[in-house]
């Protein structure tokens, strides 16, 4: 008897759809999962900790002696969070001047070609990423406030661009699968060819 999925799970679905089943679907909703968390916590806790600050220095006039260095990792984790947000649901900057101007099969090749080595750059970024928090590691540095290690600011940035890479690899795959182009897994392109056809 197949499981059936649990409220939580189809409620998801709907408020972050996939366009991949299977495995690349799954894995697809689970990284949307991990995006949402990251980037609503993070938010949540900058705000709470920025509005704790103030109400310590004007009320009790004493500032919280950690907010500075909580708020630089928090700002590092929605960045890098965030990036993989825009990949997930096809907001980055695009400059498409060249791209646009291209029949539908032309730009399907170039949209795979894009998103394949727009993983490779994320993936190498994330590898020398890394390298470079193992070497901060090393070095035993800690915050000075907080007295944790310093590569703690930084961790969040080689995963980031990790699921970033995983986000378009998945997106050119999808491209593969489907007769459609895709700019991520659950967002087609709207071309000014396909806005035509369909207001005819």
């Amino acid at each position: 008897m197949s499981k059936l999925p649990s409220n939580s799970d189809t409620d998801y679905a709907v408020v972050y759809p996939s366009s991949s089943s299977g495995v690349l679907g799954w894995l697809d909703l689970w990284i949307g999962r991990v995006e949402a968390f990251m980037l609503g916590a993070g938010v949540l806790l900058m705000a709470t900790n920025t509005v704790a600050n103030v109400v310590g220095r004007f009320v009790f006039q004493h500032s919280l002696f950690f907010t500075e260095e909580v708020n630089r990792i928090l700002i590092v984790l929605i960045t890098f969070a965030g990036l993989s947000y825009a990949a997930r649901h096809g907001r980055h900057i695009r400059m498409s001047a060249l791209y646009d101007a291209l029949p539908q099969s032309w730009r399907k090749v170039l949209m795979i070609i894009m998103c394949l080595v727009t993983a490779l750059v994320m993936s190498a970024l994330a590898y020398f990423s890394t390298r470079y928090i193992l070497s901060i590691a090393g070095s035993g540095r800690v915050l000075p406030a907080l007295q944790v290690p310093v590569y703690w600011i930084y961790i969040w940035v080689p995963i980031g661009l990790g699921v970033t890479a995983i986000q378009y690899a998945m997106t050119a795959w999808q491209n593969l699968l489907s007769d459609d182009i895709y700019l991520s897994t659950d967002v087609k392109e709207a071309h000014a060819d396909t806005v035509e056809e369909t207001s005819l």
